[in-house]
């Protein structure tokens, strides 16, 4: 590979090949021990006398030059002598060499050999220090010299064939067919790449500022956002409360003008106690005038009436009294001791008294005409005192539910407007009952009015007691939680206040609800009424429809919610304390499940079953609210309750009441059609095995106008009749047993 000692190395390996076997046979002249040395000199490794005969041929010398030289065994000796220093020798004989002088290396005594030198024994190198020996050994050493020099050239030569060898396998391996160009193509392609990926992290690099950049100013955009919605908030906050302040004024004025003028409520006293009592005010006390007046004149009308009928003519054209008739009929009123009101009687008829003769049968219709135009008059206006009146009576509930609402508010903890939960701002109350009271309510999180729904519990009662009532809280919050229907009130949120009270959050409703509209209208339309049933039905169709179905259990005016204040608009079910849960566990679809809460509710719109009496609980299904709604469509068109009407609801149990309701009546007034009659006795089914289903009411063709106005024309009929024959509540009864 352009290296100058290989033409030398070819020449020298052709010598070589001529000389071995001469050099061979000088080499075993040689003193044995010399011998020795300069083998394990140029062959790497210490051998016994005859040992390179015995050498394996297929061992390189690569091989033989790794392992490391024996030490050559040293003769024992029989005469003991010092270790260190030998005995002196005879001054006359030559002086030995030193091991070490055989592998000194003199390469700059040779120049003209000083690549093959190295490999030269020391024994051409001799120094000039040393004595001169004779001739004939100085020629013979020099042949042998020359020899050893040509036989180590020969070794070095073949381990440089064995580099070359492998240097050209290591050069075949590592090199390839590629090009220059196809390199140098490689290189740029490479040069770009990395350019581009370069180009590349200095575009994301860039690319990260500016989103960092981006984040900050979002950060900082975010934080002057929050900043005015804080501001937004508490200003909406402080608008409320203004606006509720000056609504609340406004109703205390209102208030005290209608006190004047509705009534207002007393304290008085009886015994030991006190009780408020009502009196009315100056609007009542001149309707009762004004009627006490119409009465008085329509007693005087009916006298005169009476009067003018003793005096009608005979058809002769006499007249049928007298004077003296009427002064016998005086006498005998003096003599009953009425003189007073006799003198009173004959000075308020004397007009009567001088005409009495001169009345004619014209004259008698004239003033027959007469009386009966002014009864007339005093009827009508007696019916327009009696509408004032049933209009001032609606006033006055208004006004007394919100005398009672003022004043619980102003007795109430929360009547200075706290905001609950950072979220709720409490505005005004809306009602109180036995363990809570509701407040309207700002969401500032939603920017929307709901109702907020404080439960306190009484701090006198027992551990136990408040854990029970937490208890039944929490289950109508989680019934009610997950209920999503357009005919139920929605329940936004549930939270603690304290250990001995908690909210929760319902959707609000403008108007009232079904029992304040019946107190002040007394019934509604049918059309109305069968707007409203529509609308529950509805309803307990979802709560039957979702798994675990749910049975309200408490239906009633009181729980049921007008949108907009009207009987001609939406409604939603609200109040789920005391709802049922039908899960696999405890409802059987034969029997139904347990009632475990035997007594609760609202008796008047229970069904018979739940006041059975017995070893075991009642069973209940879905029907109970089958029942119920066939009561409040009941009150809704005639103004009363079926059953236990004006009892109250330790009468109603104390007598059994429901459970001899067997069977409905039907007032004569007002006028309902007998599609109705017949949808309420289906409803209002004694035993429950007779009583329709949820399933059933929904698909009542009484609830279904396009099956309601097929049977009304004739053209068809649906799958269930909504007529009071028999039949049809038969054909209801079986289908239910079923």
């Amino acid at each position: 590979m352009g290296d100058p000692i290989l033409p030398d190395m070819w020449s020298l390996l052709s010598v070589s090949s001529l000389l071995s076997v001469d050099m061979m046979e000088e080499l075993h002249s040689l003193d044995p021990r010399r011998q020795e040395l300069l083998e394990a000199r140029f062959t790497g490794m210490g051998v016994a006398k005859g040992s390179v005969q015995n050498e394996s041929s297929n061992q390189s010398v690569g091989s033989l030059s790794d392992k490391e030289p024996e030490t050559p065994e040293k003769k024992p000796s029989d005469q003991r002598t010092r270790k260190r220093k030998g005995e002196q020798q005879d001054k006359g004989s030559a002086r030995s060499h030193k091991i070490s002088d055989y592998f000194e290396f003199a390469s700059g005594s040779c120049p003209a050999l000083s690549p093959v030198a190295r490999v030269l024994p020391p024994l051409v190198r001799s120094s000039s220090q040393h004595s001169n020996p004779p001739m004939a050994v100085r020629t013979t050493f020099r042949s042998v010299t020359w020899r050893l020099t040509l036989r180590s050239a020969e070794r070095c030569l073949t381990f440089d064939i064995l580099q070359l060898d492998t240097f050209q396998l290591l050069h075949h391996i590592l090199t390839s067919d590629l090009t220059l160009d196809k390199l140098m193509a490689l290189e740029n392609n490479k040069t770009s790449d990395l350019e581009k990926k370069e180009g590349r992290i200095d575009d994301l690099l860039r690319a990260n500022c500016d989103l960092r950049r981006q984040i900050d100013e979002q950060q900082k955009a975010l934080e002057r956002y929050k900043e005015r919605l804080n501001k937004c908030v508490t200003m909406s906050k402080k608008l409320l409360i203004e606006k509720s302040k000056q609504e609340k004024r406004a109703c205390r004025d209102k208030s005290m003008q209608d006190r004047l003028r509705l009534g207002h409520f007393t304290t008085v006293r009886h015994g030991a106690s006190f009780n408020e009592q009502w009196t009315d005010g100056y609007a009542f006390q001149n309707l009762i005038k004004q009627q006490e007046r119409i009465n008085s004149q329509r007693e005087d009308i009916e006298r005169q009436r009476k009067l003018l009928g003793k005096r009608k003519p005979s058809p002769s054209g006499t007249t049928s009294f007298s004077a003296s008739s009427i002064v016998e009929e005086q006498k005998r009123s003096i003599s009953s001791g009425l003189l007073i009101l006799t003198l009173l009687f004959l000075t308020q008829n004397l007009p009567f008294l001088l005409f009495l003769e001169r009345l004619s049968l014209a004259e008698y219709h004239e003033q027959e005409e007469i009386f009966k135009l002014r009864l007339g008059y005093l009827k009508k206006e007696e019916a327009e005192i009696q509408a004032e009146l049933e209009r001032l009576e609606r006033v006055r509930n208004l006004h007394i539910r919100e005398l009672k609402r003022i004043h619980n508010e102003d007795n109430s903890t929360f009547k200075d407007h706290p905001t609950l939960n950072d979220r709720y701002l409490l505005l005004y109350l809306l009602g109180r009952g036995g363990f809570s009271e509701v407040y309207k309510a700002f969401d500032l999180t939603e920017q929307r009015y709901v109702a907020v729904k404080i439960h306190q519990l009484n701090k006198n009662w027992r551990d136990e007691k408040k854990e029970n009532y937490h208890k039944h809280a929490c289950r109508e919050y989680r019934i009610h939680k997950e209920l999503d229907h357009p005919r139920i009130v929605k329940l936004y949120d549930y939270f603690s206040l304290d250990t001995d009270s908690f909210c929760t959050v319902l959707e609000f409703c403008e108007g009232n609800d079904l029992d304040f509209y019946l107190k002040q209208h007394k019934l509604m339309s049918e059309k109305e009424g069968r707007s409203i049933i529509m609308q529950i039905v509805n309803a307990l169709k979802y709560l039957n429809e979702i798994r675990p179905p749910i049975i309200h259990y408490d239906l009633k005016p009181g729980n049921i919610l007008l949108v907009n204040g009207t009987a001609c608009g939406e409604i939603k079910i609200t109040d789920f304390g005391l709802s049922k849960i039908m899960d696999d566990d405890s409802y059987n679809s034969v029997d139904g499940m347990e009632l475990t809460s035997q007594g609760a509710g609202t008796y008047w719109y229970l069904p018979p079953e739940c006041f059975v009496v017995g070893k075991e609980p009642p069973k209940i299904s879905n029907k109970v609210d089958v029942w119920s709604v066939g009561v409040i469509f009941y009150q809704s068109l005639y103004g009363r309750k079926p059953f236990g009407h004006n009892q109250s609801q330790q009468d109603i149990l104390q007598e059994n009441t429901i459970l001899k309701a067997k069977e409905v009546q039907f007032p004569p007034k007002p006028v309902v059609t007998p599609e109705a009659k017949a949808f309420i006795r289906r409803c209002l089914a004694y035993r429950k095995e007779e009583r329709i289903d949820v399933r059933q009411l929904a698909q009542d063709s009484f609830l279904m106008p396009h099956i309601r106005k097929a049977l009304a024309t004739g053209t068809g009929a649906g799958p269930l009749s909504s007529g009071s024959t028999p039949s049809t509540s038969n054909t209801y009864n079986s289908s239910a047993s079923n």
